[in-house]
């Protein structure tokens, strides 16, 4: 048996981890009245914070939290024992099988499994991920800052050699530029000749 099934049924009431008597009746596979029996015939090794009854309130607020979950084959009337993790150790003295042996160290592993989350919570992953996006948000940034910068020094260099080479070709032009012929005008004669 997996310890995450086991992890599930256990709830907080009157600010205890409890698992419930079905629940644990169905993991030890016995039947509930089985289990409640042999608790009452040793009554005295379950003390008020080993285990005890639900009230009407707390029952009615329990279902309401899994009754889609959990089927209930309790009559209406029958309030459930709940059990702490010192009341399911301890029914492994009240049932004695080799399954209720095995099934108790699972269930003792899964209320320190429960009691490691509490002390320990799991780093929230999406927590964790919108960090990770702010700090490549971050970088993003700046990256597009330094390329704007770049960007800007290229055009004022552009701007330059636009500039220069404005003026190199209207130095080209001048120097380029038909001058005026001195002396006889030999550029008519040519064309008639042609």
């Amino acid at each position: 048996m997996e310890l995450q099934p086991i992890q599930n049924k256990i709830f907080e009431i009157r600010g205890y981890k409890v698992m419930l008597d079905f629940h644990l009746a169905e993991i030890y596979q016995v039947e509930t009245r089985v289990l409640n029996q042999a608790v009452r015939r040793n009554i005295k090794r379950f003390p008020e914070d080993f285990m005890f009854q639900l009230t009407k309130d707390e029952w009615k607020n329990m279902l309401s939290q899994f009754v889609m979950t959990y089927p209930t084959k309790r009559p209406k009337m029958a309030l459930p024992l709940v059990f702490t993790e010192q009341g399911v150790a301890m029914l492994s003295s009240v049932l004695r099988s080799e399954t209720a042996i095995a099934v108790n160290i699972k269930i003792m592993r899964a209320f320190v499994a429960v009691r490691q989350l509490i002390l320990n919570p799991p780093v929230n992953e999406v927590k964790e991920l919108q960090q990770k996006f702010e700090k490549f948000q971050e970088y993003i940034e700046d990256v597009f800052t330094d390329y704007n910068d770049i960007n800007e020094d290229t055009r004022m260099q552009l701007e330059l050699i636009n500039e220069t080479l404005a003026e190199l070709q209207m130095k080209n032009r001048e120097l380029n530029k038909p001058r005026n012929p001195i002396g006889f005008n030999a550029p008519q004669y040519k064309q008639q000749l042609k």
